[in-house]
């Protein structure tokens, strides 16, 4: 069945006569007055449903369009609008820790959404970004194939940034553990100072 405009008339709405029927099984039921069409959808126990007004005389079919406005409610993919999420982290991190802010991360790859990654350095720790980046190829490597590198792993004033996109379906069967609160996570909402990364806020999660 062709899609059919959710805003058509039907029934008593449908004022024109005659109308060129058509039936539940897509079968010609010919020419016939609009009085005779509505009552043959009442027998039926269907909707006179008028799809091609424009016409003349007027295409109208015998259906139940409750039933079918609601099959094609069922069948709208919805599309999800791909957001950035955002997952810190500290060089202190510890294993355990990390493998929430992992979890955290697949549970927006599940979504479609990208993950930036931002490991905040305070004080002294900025002499240490080796242990950034060992962290993030160690990240880049937990996920394989999975994801695409939209941002190699890169220093952004105090902040290393590094953004991941999931290949489309690739977490489609990857579990989500409960999400769990990590020490790191007070970090999440402290305000960023002037040598803050100059990209675009994602939206802060993690």
């Amino acid at each position: 069945m062709r899609p059919i405009n959710q805003n058509l008339r039907c029934n008593e709405q449908i004022r024109v006569s005659p109308v060129r029927l058509i039936g539940d099984n897509n079968e010609q039921l010919g020419i016939v007055s609009n009085l005779e069409a509505l009552r043959m959808a009442r027998e039926a126990g269907l909707d006179l449903v008028e799809v091609a007004p424009n016409v003349r005389p007027p295409v109208c079919r015998l259906m139940d369009y409750g039933k079918w406005k609601y099959q094609q409610k069922k069948n709208v993919k919805r599309t999800h609008e791909q957001q950035l999420k955002e997952v810190r982290l500290r060089p202190k991190t510890d294993t355990h820790d990390r493998e929430i802010k992992i979890n955290r991360a697949i549970k927006f790859f599940k979504k479609g959404d990208k993950v930036q990654f931002t490991m905040v350095f305070r004080g002294r720790e900025r002499s240490h970004r080796d242990i950034g980046f060992a962290t993030f190829r160690e990240i880049i490597e937990y996920f394989g194939a999975k994801v695409k590198i939209e941002r190699a792993p890169s220093m952004d004033g105090r902040h290393m940034v590094m953004i991941l996109v999931p290949v489309k379906g690739a977490f489609d069967d990857v579990e989500v553990k409960p999400d769990v609160a990590t020490p790191d996570d007070a970090d999440d909402d402290e305000p960023l100072d002037d040598d803050a990364p100059t990209t675009s806020p994602p939206q802060a999660a993690g």
